[in-house]
């Protein structure tokens, strides 16, 4: 896949939850919520400011990042479901 989100953009793959509960019980597709994490599969050159100066991205490929539930707009690549998000909806980096 080629892909290259632009400026402040970053290209997200969700990462995938059990279809069971700790207990042993099976979640249905339409119960069960998406996940609010994922991993940075690649990442625009940064923010151009006022003056032109661009300034770079926090969060690079591989990172593995925290974002907002209602943030960003899922596309379907490929038949992969991803998400571009700008740099400024990514709560937290993961360690």
């Amino acid at each position: 896949m080629k892909l290259r989100p632009l400026h402040d953009r970053v290209l997200v793959k969700r990462e995938e939850r059990g279809e069971t509960t700790s207990s042993g019980l099976y979640i249905p597709d339409t119960a069960r919520e998406k996940p609010q994490q994922g991993t940075v599969a690649a990442a625009g050159d940064g923010r151009i400011l006022k003056d032109g100066k661009r300034v770079a991205l926090d969060v690079k490929a591989g990172d593995r990042v925290l974002f907002g539930k209602y943030a960003g707009s899922e596309v379907a690549i490929e038949g992969e479901e991803l998400f571009i998000l700008r740099e400024d909806e990514i709560l937290a980096v993961l360690d």
